[in-house]
């Protein structure tokens, strides 16, 4: 055991190393080494290490290279040092984390973590956090405390009975609403598409003067950072207002956007989050933790314990807290221990400067771009940045031969009818360094493009 995890210390050492020279995104005939992977599963055992250095040959080249600095698609972070030796230490101890009886450091832990979020987040002081695989499970949860709070005042137990002739409950979301708010919405028998949807301002944030009518049975579904332009609905408007309307539940979708509120310079915009009931945000995004990792908040814990917990006589129901009580999931691992390192590595200042340095390369971006002489399509709040090289087949053929290329990967979107390119700074290792490094294949490519369309 010592020899294969002192070799597989080797090969990721090796991996981290060569990220600085490395593509982001694997080559064409890196990607035919997967084909190694593929063939009839063998008759005898093989030796640990020869299947960690199979692993290692072929995952090593054709690993997409988002712990690096160059790695600009969808709201992906790397991984903090810290949270990476975590995440290898609670792989080693493997712990089941969803009693304490199995495993009363991973439910320690958990509690610790929670208080710190509730500190830091902008979120009620006394609210509880799960922690779950990503955003979309972290929705749901929420949702489906939700969804126990609105119905048991109608004396209706949704988990008993589920939903059949149950009482409607009203949901509005925005225009701009995400996907993994949907399928969360789908999931707890809600629909996607019996929905209220408010319309949205240039930067898709929910209009204020747009709100319809709400009352006791409503779920209001807010966003704090939109996938496209980092935008935030006015919670310091909107939820006021939901309240005199004596709205039955406020949840706010807060992906990676929630993150701004730990720091001073961008707290304003996560403005009235903390009046919510319940909020959904990611460790593996702006956090910097490995995947997988969500957390679900909610500032009455009972509501989220109502709709999480089960039966079951042989459970030991023992400890301060019974983590499974706060997740869908019984049985997991301890998703705390990569939270907590991250925390107590980086501090409430170093969390603040990650926030502030990838919003600042953002900037960086936006400005470099325009002064090229191309066209940023959002106002640039925090680290999202949207941008068009001209009509749509323009956009995509640069898009596409960004990704080629492999300086760096960024991903495309629509937004608002117009095709861009989206660069999302979500990673702890960008430098300015990879920033310029990116900018410099960013406008070389798109010259050349325009370059060959007009000539």
């Amino acid at each position: 055991m010592k020899s294969l995890l002192q070799k597989t210390l080797e090969y990721s050492s090796e991996y981290l190393s060569s990220l600085k020279e490395r593509r982001v995104a694997p080559s064409e005939k890196e990607l035919e080494l997967l084909h190694r992977l593929n063939h009839s599963l063998q008759e005898e055992k093989l030796n640990p290490e020869e299947v960690i250095g199979l692993l290692n040959e072929v995952g090593s080249k054709t690993a997409v290279a988002n712990v690096g600095g160059r790695y600009f698609g969808f709201v992906i972070g790397g991984s903090l040092p810290a949270a990476l030796a975590a995440n290898w230490l609670a792989g080693t101890w493997d712990q089941n984390a969803g009693l304490a009886a199995t495993s009363p450091f991973g439910s320690f832990i958990e509690d610790v973590c929670s208080r710190w979020l509730a500190e830091i987040l902008p979120v009620d002081k006394n609210s509880t956090a799960g922690f779950v695989t990503g955003v979309t499970t972290a929705n749901f949860s929420a949702i489906t405390a939700a969804r126990h709070s609105i119905l048991i005042k109608h004396r209706w137990d949704a988990e008993a009975n589920g939903l059949f002739n149950a009482p409607e409950i009203k949901v509005v979301v925005g225009e701009e609403v995400h996907g993994s708010l949907l399928k969360a919405l789908s999931l707890a028998g809600l629909g996607r598409e019996r929905l209220i949807k408010v319309p949205v301002d240039s930067q898709g944030r929910m209009r204020v003067d747009a709100l319809p009518e709400m009352d006791e049975n409503t779920l209001l579904c807010l966003q704090a950072g939109n996938v496209n332009t980092g935008s935030f609905d006015p919670a310091d408007k909107i939820i006021p207002l939901a309240r005199k309307m004596n709205v039955g539940w406020i949840h706010i979708d807060g992906a990676f956007g929630l993150w701004a509120g730990t720091s001073e310079k961008y707290k304003h915009l996560t403005n009235g989050c903390e009046l919510a009931d319940s909020w959904a945000t990611d460790g593996h995004k702006w956090l910097n933790v490995p995947y997988d990792s969500g957390i679900v908040i909610v500032k009455d814990a009972i509501n989220l314990r109502a709709a999480m917990s089960m039966d079951g006589a042989y459970l030991d129901q023992s400890g301060d807290r019974i983590p499974y009580q706060f997740t869908p999931e019984l049985s997991r691992r301890a998703r705390g221990i990569e939270i907590w390192a991250a925390l107590k590595s980086l501090g409430k200042k170093g969390l603040a400067e990650l926030i502030e340095r990838t919003c600042s390369h953002a900037k960086r971006f936006a400005e470099a771009l325009s002064k090229e002489g191309f066209e940023i399509l959002n106002d640039v709040v925090i680290n999202q940045v949207l941008v068009s090289f001209g009509d749509s087949e323009t956009t995509n053929k640069v898009i596409s031969k960004i990704q080629k290329d492999g300086t760096c990967w960024c991903g495309g979107t629509m937004w608002q009818g117009k095709t861009a390119m989206r660069i999302s700074v979500s990673s702890w290792a960008t430098t300015e360094d990879d920033v310029e490094k990116s900018l410099n294949a960013m406008i070389r490519i798109a010259k050349q493009v325009l370059y060959e369309k007009t000539s």
